[in-house]
């Protein structure tokens, strides 16, 4: 799918070793690692082993649904197979044969998170479990997260399935964009099929997600269980014009890590609502400067900004953020509209958050031996 994912073709710059906070009251999180990004600059705005690879059981069936709301069709018909039938709980107990929409399937698979419905999903997209897995996880790579990789559609424990907290948020926060993947996500209740089909069965579906329920501006996303994994989850809310994903993986186990898992999220997205504000710092430009051209007719070329940056900055960020301009002293001819000539950076405390291209705004040819005439006579 063709969306900028979160970068408004910025070259952002993850320093996540160099994060500046508000203030020393951190969220409480319990988790084995876990993030909170804002979704539109991708800042990090805390973590906690963000980084390490870890089991993520069902948060997986984030990926599960986004690779097949790109890659399917809403009225495509999923047909049961008999490796589908034969998962483990939790599950909606598909028939072997049984036909179902798979726009229907997307909200078994998100509001209960039935292991079942994930198999078929993968069979009827990939052609294969295995095939799926590898679509799901070559879209990780193309999101930016590195540290992921998938063994199965659901989640459920298996070697070499695994993601870190900062992967499957930035994992939430592209599938976040998807109109559709909102709607599945933030729908309570539900009866499948939506639209009668041949050899369908009639399936009443609760969301599980007792987030969205809960908590001011929450607009998804995913739980997940595994003995391996422990209580998983990743949330996402939305208050003014900040959306925000948080990610907690490996919050505990039994009726504690339950309810942890929650816990660890809201603590985070507390936080992140609490003390951050998004904050206009760069805006295209049409003439932010002038460089000096060596070797052509004309002596300057002029430099545009064609991106803006929006970021998330608390109270003592906001007084001590600054945009700088870093560009040569000079360039030589030929240049072509469009090169890039330098860069502007947004900097606080010696840490820079972000950069953008600064382009030349005309083509500039090289001066061959007539115009150097031209421009003697001229003098």
């Amino acid at each position: 799918m063709k969306r900028k994912i979160l970068s408004l073709a910025l070259a952002l710059i993850m320093s996540s070793a160099q994060l500046i906070y508000a203030n020393d009251a951190l969220p409480k999180v319990k988790a084995k690692g876990a993030v909170l990004i804002e979704q539109e600059s991708g800042r990090v705005l805390y973590e906690q082993n963000a980084y390490a690879p870890l089991p993520m059981a069902s948060t997986t069936k984030i990926m599960t649904c986004i690779v097949a709301l790109e890659n399917g069709k809403l009225d495509d018909i999923v047909v049961t197979s008999k490796r589908a039938s034969q998962a483990p709980p939790v599950k909606l107990k598909l028939k072997v044969g049984e036909k179902q929409r798979l726009g229907d399937l997307l909200y078994a698979l998100m509001l209960q998170s039935d292991n079942d419905v994930a198999v078929a999903v993968a069979e009827h997209i990939g052609g294969s479990v295995e095939g799926f897995c590898e679509m799901m996880t070559q879209k990780a790579q193309e999101i930016g997260a590195k540290n992921t990789c998938f063994k199965t559609p659901n989640g459920l424990d298996a070697e070499g399935h695994c993601a870190s907290a900062y992967d499957m948020a930035l994992i939430g926060a592209y599938a976040l964009q998807n109109p559709e993947f909102v709607k599945i996500v933030t729908t309570e209740l539900i009866t499948i099929p939506t639209i009668k089909t041949e050899n369908s069965v009639r399936h009443d579906l609760q969301n599980k997600n007792r987030f969205i329920y809960s908590y001011q501006g929450s607009n998804g996303i995913k739980t997940g269980f595994t003995n391996k994994a422990g209580h998983c989850f990743v949330g996402g809310a939305k208050r003014e014009d900040m959306q925000l994903i948080a990610a907690a993986l490996g919050s505990g186990w039994g009726k504690n890590g339950k309810t942890q898992k929650y816990t660890d999220v809201i603590n985070m997205m507390n936080y992140g609502f609490a003390n951050y504000d998004k904050v206009k710092l760069i805006e295209p430009q049409e003439e932010v400067a002038t460089v000096p051209v060596e070797k052509a007719v004309i002596d300057q070329v002029t430099v545009s900004c064609q991106d803006q940056v929006v970021m998330p900055l608390n109270e003592r960020e906001k007084a001590n953020v600054y945009v700088k301009k870093v560009l040569p002293t000079g360039v030589t001819a030929p240049i072509k509209a469009g090169d890039v000539i330098g860069e502007m950076q947004v900097v606080c405390d010696g840490v820079t958050l972000a950069k953008v291209p600064l382009t030349a705004k005309e083509s500039i040819k090289k001066a061959n031996i007539l115009d150097y005439i031209k421009k003697w006579m001229n003098k």
